[in-house]
This record gives structure tokens, C-alpha cells and sequence, in this order.
């Protein structure tokens, strides 16, 4: 999974200021604009890194996918027992079943997604990026998770507090399976080592307890 992002804000100026995130000076509170995710064939684990203003699998996928869109693209959504699947259906025009597509998916939680076909997609999320006091809740065990700010890093570096035998599940497309890091009970370390998250990548995460990912974030910062 490639991604290349584009963070663009608003001036208070009547002229207007552009800006990327990555060179940190920015002149609004808000802060909008898009991710390029590339996805190769088969199955990945990507997010939707930006707050959109409408957060449906079937309008982030179906706007979001450059070019013709594959047919029989599927995203799976975790429900914490089981997967809901959406498919693209050219004829319809929609991905189905439509009560599945129209799930909102907000920054902090991972999908699945399957390309049929034997060339990378790009998809194309547009939107503002989550600022403030950020908490994204978690249970115990299997949950599908990602960083709700777009930002490419260490897990510790955005500011996941790990608790003893944690578990993350990150997927590698080229191999199709998973490379997997523990935080060690005696170490209190990640092992083998810490995992790094890119933006709009999204993983499983196996928690052994109950709890919340918080991060404090502005783009001023």
C-alpha cells in the first residue's frame, strides 16, 4: 500500500494561504484536503484518514476510486464478530448490499478492502483532518483500528499507549499475511520490534483490555 497526502488550509486572509502539513506552518484552524491510498491486487487493510462530508462506504469508495472502478471491489467491515461486505456492482452503480455501503466510516477505524483485478487502485480520500482532543474507544480483543490523524509514524509517536501482551496485526499485500508485534509483559517493550503505521493504513489490533486511544492534535502544532 502506497499513499501520498496533500493537506491544504484555509487563510484568515481574504487571498487565501495553501499550505502542506508537512512543512508545519499553517494559517487556520481547519485544515482540508486529500490522500492518494494505492492499493495493489487482492487484500488490504487501509482507513479513512480524513473526516469527509459524507462518510459512507459507498460514497467514500464509489467518488473515492480514480478511474473505472473494478468490478466486484469489495470492502469488509469489521463488526467485531464478523465481516459486512460491500461489493461493487457496475449495473447498479452502487456497491451492495446498500444497507452495508451506507455504514459510516470515520477516521481511527480500519477496512478491508479486495481489488479483483491485476493492477493497483488509487484511492482518493477528500476531507478535513480530526483535530482536538481525539479518542478513539477500543475493546477487548479483535478490533480493526488506524490513527485518526493522517500522519505516518511509530505507533508510540502517535500516541498509542500500549498495555502489556497488546497485540498489532499489520497486512502485508505483497505476501497476503499478516507481520505481527507484541508489547511484551516483561520488557514492557514492542517485540520485535515497534510497529510503524503509514497514513490511511489501518490494522488489527488484539488488545488485552478495554480501552482508548487519546491524542490531543492541531495542525498549529
Amino acid at each position: 500500500m502506497r499513499t501520498k497526502t496533500l493537506l491544504l488550509t484555509a487563510a484568515l486572509s481574504a487571498a487565501g494561504v495553501a499550505s502542506s502539513m508537512a512543512q508545519g506552518t499553517v494559517f487556520s484552524v481547519n485544515a482540508v484536503g486529500y490522500v492518494n491510498t494505492t492499493v495493489g491486487p487482492k487484500f488490504s487493510i487501509i482507513a479513512n484518514p480524513l473526516n469527509a462530508s459524507d462518510n459512507s462506504i459507498n460514497t467514500l469508495f464509489k467518488t473515492g476510486i480514480q478511474g473505472t472502478i473494478p468490478e466486484s471491489f469489495q470492502v469488509f467491515r469489521f463488526s467485531g464478530t464478523g465481516f459486512k461486505n460491500s461489493q461493487w456492482d457496475s449495473l447498479d452503480g452502487n456497491f451492495l448490499p446498500l444497507q452495508n455501503s451506507a455504514e459510516q466510516v470515520l477516521p481511527g477505524e480500519g477496512l478491508f478492502v479486495r481489488n479483483p483485478s491485476t493492477s493497483p487502485v488509487t484511492i482518493t480520500f477528500v476531507g478535513e483532518v480530526p483535530q482536538g482532543n481525539l479518542v478513539n474507544a477500543y475493546p477487548k480483543g479483535f478490533s480493526l483500528r488506524a490513527s485518526q490523524v493522517p500522519q505516518a509514524g511509530k505507533i508510540t509517536d502517535l500516541g498509542y499507549a500500549a498495555n502489556p501482551n497488546d497485540q498489532i496485526y499489520q497486512f502485508d499485500n505483497t505476501k497476503q499475511g499478516y507481520i505481527v508485534n507484541t508489547f511484551d509483559d516483561i520488557n514492557l517493550a514492542w517485540l520485535p520490534s515497534v510497529p510503524t503505521i503509514a497514513v490511511g493504513e489501518g490494522f488489527f489490533l488484539k488488545a488485552a483490555t478495554a480501552g482508548s486511544w487519546n491524542r490531543t492534535f492541531s495542525v498549529n502544532q
